[in-house]
């Protein structure tokens, strides 16, 4: 039945191709729109936690990511800013599987790109507006073309062209932080240890780092308070000097790092409130289209990863007539899941800002913050997909 199931993704990222790869396996005949030109992603890090490789790893993707990746392991660590330890950072799912990576993004999209026959995707085609029937959507994009499909997919970001034809869209809400972002040569800081990640916390500001591109390369990521609310997801190059000014008097580690960054760019950070559908009829949401978070649980792409591989199983056996009733189950499935993951973000980020009167007390929920993580890392996409299809 499902090789009569025409799908439409809007968004050629992390979240889309996954999805599209997801839907390509179950016999889905799918089509990505993507708006830029060619396939790209920006040159910055990605952690893979269990839940997401055990998604990717559902698609024969493992070993790719293992390549391509850097395992992140024992000895990834919580500092207090002046280095003094506050708890281990949790690496497995609670069987103790170690299925954590830091990924260069452009590493990332090659991978899943490669997976996809090259005809599936479309460059070049930013969708500007849908609508659909009893049968079937129609897709319009700038570039004068239109698209006929049974079901659309919109991966298309936090600032989704089609999220509002699903649900009346949530104001963005401003972290009060900006966040410092770029890569640097291991070799270049020859004393960092190897296949860790390692968060330092201060106040109003934290600093991590984890290995990328098989540890040939560190991913940084500096967050500092500031009242200057940039356009959502906006980013521009960042002052080296700035940023190491930043966190000047920390422990000595940090400012080792710093001292090799020659170039940054920087984020201004929003999340939104949960969205109360995201799905409307054949048109569904996916990643941060539907649930847009802040990176204190890490969380984002291994969400959108989520997101694609479930509803991939959800539609296995859907046709035309049942893509709609699939959708609502997807929506039930994962409605409740990633509005917990982005309460979780936004919690996690106070904690690592050190806004606690009693640091002691932030402290002890760092360390006690490994059962939530536990809870996301032993999510099984499509275990939970096959208990509600």
């Amino acid at each position: 039945m499902t090789d009569r199931l025409r799908c439409a993704i809007i968004g050629g990222g992390i979240g889309g191709m996954t999805a599209a790869i997801a839907l390509h396996n179950k016999g889905i005949r799918v089509t990505v729109f993507e708006q830029a030109a060619e396939l790209g992603e920006i040159g910055a890090g990605v952690l893979l936690t269990p839940n997401g490789v055990r998604a990717l790893k559902h698609l024969g993707l493992e070993r790719a990511v293992a390549e391509a990746g850097a395992r992140v392991g024992a000895g990834s660590c919580y500092y207090r800013m002046d280095g003094t330890t506050i708890a281990p950072v949790l690496t497995t799912d609670s069987t103790g599987w170690n299925g954590m990576f830091g990924m260069h993004r452009a590493d990332l999209l090659t991978i899943l790109a490669d997976v996809l026959p090259p005809h599936a995707v479309s460059t070049g085609h930013k969708c500007i507006g849908v609508e659909q029937d009893a049968s079937r959507c129609r897709l319009t994009f700038e570039n004068g073309q239109t698209a006929d499909a049974h079901v659309v997919i919109a991966a298309d970001g936090i600032h989704s062209t089609l999220q509002r034809h699903v649900a009346e869209p949530s104001d963005p809400v401003h972290s009060g932080s900006v966040a410092y972002r770029g890569l640097v040569r291991a070799d270049s800081v020859p004393s960092w240890p190897a296949g860790i990640s390692q968060f330092w916390l201060g106040d109003g500001k934290h600093f991590l780092v984890y290995p990328v591109r098989r540890g040939e390369l560190l991913n940084y990521v500096g967050f500092v308070p500031s009242a200057e609310e940039a356009r959502e997801s906006w980013s521009a190059p960042g002052d080296p000097v700035r940023l190491a000014e930043a966190f000047s008097g920390w422990d000595p580690a940090v400012a080792g790092l710093l001292s090799a960054v020659e170039t940054t760019f920087w984020w201004g950070l929003y999340d939104r409130e949960p969205l109360a559908r995201l799905t409307a009829g054949r048109l569904a949401l996916l990643g941060d289209a539907a649930h847009p978070m802040l990176p204190h649980v890490g969380q984002g792409a291994n969400q959108a990863i989520e997101d694609g591989v479930a509803l991939a199983e959800i539609l296995s056996n859907a046709d035309a007539s049942t893509v709609a009733h699939g959708l609502v189950t997807f929506e039930k499935l994962r409605q409740e899941r990633t509005s917990r993951v982005q309460a979780g973000a936004r919690a996690n980020g106070l904690r690592y800002d050190s806004a606690y009167a009693d640091l002691d007390r932030r402290d002890a929920e760092i360390a006690d913050s490994a059962r939530f993580r536990r809870w996301l890392y032993d999510y099984d996409p499509v275990a939970e997909a096959r208990s509600v299809r």
